[in-house]
């Protein structure tokens, strides 16, 4: 049993030796049973001997199982090597990153395995590392542009844990407290939250991951005390028909971070759970800058221990934290607020990074998303920059609007169709936005795509708009049925070079659409690893339209699909998502 913690916070420098802890003292639990800190330290040096004799600085990560990642982290850490997260194993993801590493680990191409060899293994001497010279790479999440690299030192990661644990430590000092999640330690907030500040504190490792509310519910059901570490995005839509009120009893605090939860969301999260949510804001750049309880400060954010604020031009906030590269400089952020009296709080007010330049006028992206999101139709709107270009032209900005519809959403759009809603839709911006600069194309989803920190980002918005899957006319959604009208259009990029003279679409584009579509129909936050019981019986051309159904079941993570039309069935199969 672990004790005590509110005092046992290690620095992260520490936290593998093996005499940070008793060897009987629990890392985590599993179906398996306890894991001691013995057993972790053991998986630690067999990845550092694995890893130190590799040439090159830069490993890359990508472990779905948390005590997997968090022995591989320390074992490169202590193998004098720069582990690389991999946020996920798309194909765009690693051909971006791979060519930028020497050695990989994990669930990745070529990657190596831990070493065997006890006495190798047994030789692994673990000193305590040197904070300055540890390093660690991440990238941003991509919600404003793409994806990019930044690296942290080992210091910055340890002086933010330990202004979470002087924060909230003492709420969290149950015994054999344990961490359950629905968000990805591949992230900055997951990594903190279900890596670093557990080990450090000498909390227990979550092994599960919840991917859904019904996975969530039966995790929080067990007799331990438990900490919840989520998003906006599933603490917005925990459903009300489900029995929560048997976890109030274990769980002693729900956090969540990587985008605004909503005052609605807060309070949805707080009548379920029984606990107001802890946001806590900041970014993968400035690491943790404050945090509120809606519950008790509603709109304004405390800064965290450490943390100075001041306000740069055009009211930006700008911080100050050894949580930053550069400890004793100002960081300015691209969030606007308005500071409290005492300095050490403020109440944002929006972005200023969002204002584009659209026909020569200045159009503000946050602004168009407020002013729909008023609308009785609208649930939530993301907009994105697009470029239209005309053979020969340069390529002209425009904007895309995706938009999640409420229930009369949906119900409109099925009555008065795309034209009449999005004319609707157009008109409550006009006001705000001049005509030249409003949005040109809009997409209507039944959730927005979202990563696994429940976050939208750039490039999924962009794939929205992209014509390599056609614009789906939802005839039936629920909760794991659905069905679209698909018109395939001649110009549809999938039909480029298939096939001179008789163009088609090609199988693989088909189990594009069906994954796509199935991320869309369902607010599935992942991809897929494996096709099975694959058919394709007859072509698909340019002229056709096809009935896409799709079927989700949540439980064996299978998603069945076929493409249908009046000529009778073009293809059908099924995908199953990527399980540990």
């Amino acid at each position: 049993m672990n004790q005590g913690l509110a005092n046992q916070a290690l620095t992260l420098a520490q936290v593998a030796l093996p005499q940070a802890r008793t060897p009987t003292h629990a890392v985590a639990r599993s179906a398996a049973g306890m894991f001691t800190h013995e057993q972790w330290v053991h998986a630690v040096k067999a990845w550092c001997a694995a890893l130190q004799p590799l040439p090159g600085r830069d490993v890359a990560l990508h472990m779905e199982g948390t005590l997997d990642f968090a022995a591989a982290l320390w074992g490169a850490w202590h193998a004098g090597k720069t582990p690389v997260l991999v946020s996920d194993t798309q194909a765009q993801t690693l051909a971006h990153l791979l060519p930028q590493v020497e050695a990989c680990a994990g669930q990745l191409p070529g990657a190596i395995d831990a070493c065997l060899d006890a006495v190798a293994v047994d030789a692994v001497a673990l000193q305590p590392l040197d904070m300055a010279q540890a390093r660690l790479v991440l990238f941003t999440s991509g919600s404003t542009g793409m994806p990019e690299r930044i690296e942290k030192k080992l210091t910055q990661l340890d002086a933010e844990v330990h202004a979470l644990q002087a924060v909230f430590g003492a709420d969290l000092n149950a015994p054999d407290m344990q961490v359950l999640a629905t968000v990805s330690h591949h992230h900055i907030y997951g990594l903190l939250f279900r890596i670093l500040w557990p080990l450090s504190a000498g909390r227990l490792l979550g092994t599960q991951f919840a991917c859904y509310p019904e996975e969530l519910l039966q995790q929080l059901q067990s007799a331990w005390p438990s900490m919840l570490v989520s998003s906006p995005a599933m603490l917005g839509r925990l459903p009300t028909q489900l029995d929560w009120a048997p976890v109030r009893a274990c769980l002693r605090g729900v956090f969540s971070s990587g985008g605004p939860l909503a005052a609605q969301a807060s309070e949805h999260g707080r009548q379920l759970l029984g606990h107001s949510p802890i946001e806590v804001f900041g970014s993968s750049e400035t690491g943790g800058i404050a945090w509120r309880r809606r519950a008790e400060q509603g709109d304004v954010w405390q800064s965290l221990p450490g943390v100075a604020l001041r306000m740069a031009d055009g009211g930006r906030l700008a911080v100050r934290s050894a949580h930053l590269p550069d400890p004793q400089a100002w960081w300015e952020t691209a969030d606007r607020a308005q500071p409290s009296a005492d300095g050490r709080s403020f109440v944002l007010q929006g972005r200023a990074d969002r204002v584009v330049k659209i026909a020569e006028k200045r159009v503000s992206l946050t602004g168009m998303e407020q002013v729909l999101q008023t609308h009785a139709w609208v649930q939530l709107a993301k907009a994105v920059v697009l470029e239209q270009g005309a053979e020969g032209s340069a390529a002209m900005a425009r904007v895309g609007m995706a938009v999640e519809l409420t229930e009369a959403g949906w119900q409109a759009l099925q009555q008065h169709g795309r034209r009449v809603m999005g004319l609707a839709l157009r008109q409550l911006l006009e006001d705000v936005v001049e005509r030249v600069a409003l949005p040109r194309s809009w997409r209507y989803v039944a959730r927005m795509p979202m990563n696994s920190q429940g976050k939208t980002t750039q490039q999924s918005l962009q794939t929205l708009f992209n014509p390599v899957v056609p614009v789906p006319h939802w005839l039936e959604r629920s909760e794991n049925q659905a069905k679209a009208q698909l018109q395939v259009q001649p110009q549809l990029r999938v039909l480029e070079g298939h096939f001179p003279g008789a163009a088609l679409v090609p199988g693989v584009a088909q189990l594009h659409w069906a994954a796509s579509l199935g991320q869309q129909a369902f607010g599935l936050a992942f991809g897929f690893a494996d096709a099975q019981l694959l058919k394709f019986q007859q072509p698909i051309v340019p002229g056709d339209t096809v009935e896409l159904q799709l079927c989700w079941q949540a439980d064996s993570g299978c998603l069945q699909f076929s493409l249908s039309s009046v000529r009778g069935t073009h293809a059908s199969g099924r995908l199953l998502q990527w399980r540990a």
